[in-house]
Formats: C-alpha cells, sequence, structure tokens
C-alpha cells in the first residue's frame, strides 16, 4: 500500500515530467495568435516550400549546422524569407559566428518579430518572419558591436540576392 507521502512525490514528479515535455515539444506559440499579412493553410505551404523549408519555417525545425551555403556566403546583398520574399537581413550586418549558421547583428527595419520559445528545456528568444511568421531561428546576446547581438538564422528559411 502506497503512502499518502509517496502517492504526493509521485503526483509532483509527474506534473513535473509533464510540464517539461510541454516545454519541450510546445515551443513558442505565442505568433499563432498573431495576425500576418500573407497567410496560407498548410497544404498551401507544403506546395510552396520545399519539405526541409516546410519543416524550418513552418514547423520551427532547424538545419543542421554547416549545411547551409548561405554560411559562407560573403556577397554583398540581400537575405530574404523564403516563405514570402520579405527582405531581412542585409549582408552589411552578417558576420562569421563560428555556429554553422548564417549569423546577422541586425535585422532589417520592421523585418522581424520576436517571441520566447521554451522548447528543448530552456529560454530563448525566436526571430519570426514579421509578413509571414515563418521561423528563422533565435537571437542571442553573445554577438559583436554594436548591438551586442547574434540573430542565428537558418539558411532554408531564407533566399539570397547579390547585389552590384
Amino acid at each position: 500500500m502506497m503512502s499518502r507521502r509517496t502517492t504526493l512525490l509521485r503526483l509532483g514528479a509527474l506534473s513535473g515530467i509533464l510540464a517539461a515535455t510541454r516545454g519541450l515539444w510546445g515551443g513558442s506559440q505565442a505568433h499563432a495568435a498573431r495576425a500576418y499579412e500573407v497567410t496560407h493553410s498548410e497544404a498551401e505551404w507544403q506546395k510552396l516550400l520545399t519539405p526541409a523549408q516546410f519543416s524550418v519555417l513552418r514547423k520551427a525545425g532547424t538545419e543542421r549546422p554547416y549545411s547551409s551555403p548561405l554560411d559562407k556566403e560573403k556577397r554583398a546583398g540581400i537575405f530574404s524569407c523564403a516563405g514570402c520574399a520579405l527582405p531581412l537581413f542585409s549582408s552589411k550586418t552578417k558576420f562569421d559566428s563560428g555556429t554553422g549558421w548564417p549569423s546577422f547583428w541586425q535585422p532589417m527595419d520592421k523585418a522581424v518579430v520576436e517571441d520566447i520559445d521554451t522548447s528543448l528545456f530552456m529560454k530563448r528568444t525566436e526571430v519570426l518572419c514579421r509578413r509571414c511568421g515563418g521561423h528563422l531561428g533565435h537571437v542571442f546576446d553573445d554577438g559583436p558591436p554594436p548591438t551586442g547581438l547574434r540573430y542565428c538564422m537558418n539558411g532554408l528559411a531564407m533566399n539570397f540576392k547579390a547585389t552590384s
């Protein structure tokens, strides 16, 4: 027979596990309620994007580090959203963070929105495209001057257009 104390301890542990699991898989839900200029059904997004882009932009996936050619992109140009073509970052703010993902110290004006992401047992700041709500990556406070920020973006979430 279980004692009352054992029962309470087990219920407490179960509550902790359930809360942690919800945080692990839940991620950011705040942006789901936000209205975006560009909207599509899930089926339409799947037709518009490659499976890998859909995983990142619409399901908040992450590409493997060092897998994106945009990480090594050195030309002058603009990085735009692969979901809606909104210009997001200028090559002038790109830097090599050594993380394996394209990194920037600042987005373009009114290009992104941020939400709190509590997945993977961490609290991070998720970066989303302002126009379509596509998941781009996360921002951290370990970047270079002048902002001290590192916008760590998934290359699959962006397209690059060189400028002369």
